[in-house]
């Protein structure tokens, strides 16, 4: 062989290597990939059938049933609805009316959760946050009270 068809082969062998490496990576991603969908859109069957993705919206008032660690519950986006069954222990912050996020797969009309997610209020601000907004604004909260210009 000639040391140019060497360099040929050796940048063709180069190239279906790089093919394949790309391959492989992108369908690692695809499969790794989870989609949000809101409850209407899976009520309206946008939702994937047989694949996990992540449904969001706030827990239905009134629709918390739990028997042991199974919980059963009702996701809402106000327009539509949909059930959701989850088999462990819900973080601290769900609550009904609150926003939750739950990863799982659509199984005859019921949303089975793996995992679930509570959303804390987008108004949140830490403790010590909040302490040195009100301390900006000359005001010190002592006691119930609100102190102008004192200091803690």
């Amino acid at each position: 062989m000639k040391t140019r068809h060497k360099r040929v082969a050796l940048a063709l062998g180069g190239l279906a290597a790089v093919g394949a490496i790309t391959a492989l990576v992108l369908n690692a991603f695809e499969s790794n990939l989870v989609f949000f969908y809101s409850p209407t859109q899976v009520v309206a069957h946008e939702a994937p059938k047989q694949r996990t993705f992540r449904i969001g919206g706030l827990v239905e008032e009134g629709s918390v049933k739990r028997d042991g660690v199974q919980v059963n519950f009702v996701i809402t986006d106000t327009a539509k609805t949909v059930p959701v069954r989850y088999q462990g222990i819900l973080p601290d912050l769900f609550k009904e009316g609150k926003g939750v996020v739950a990863q799982g797969q659509l199984q005859g009309g019921v949303f089975v959760a793996r995992e679930v997610l509570a959303k804390h209020d987008e108004n949140y601000m830490p403790p010590e946050a909040e302490e040195a907004v009100k301390k900006a604004q000359g005001g010190y909260q002592a006691y119930g009270k609100t102190v102008q210009g004192a200091k803690p």
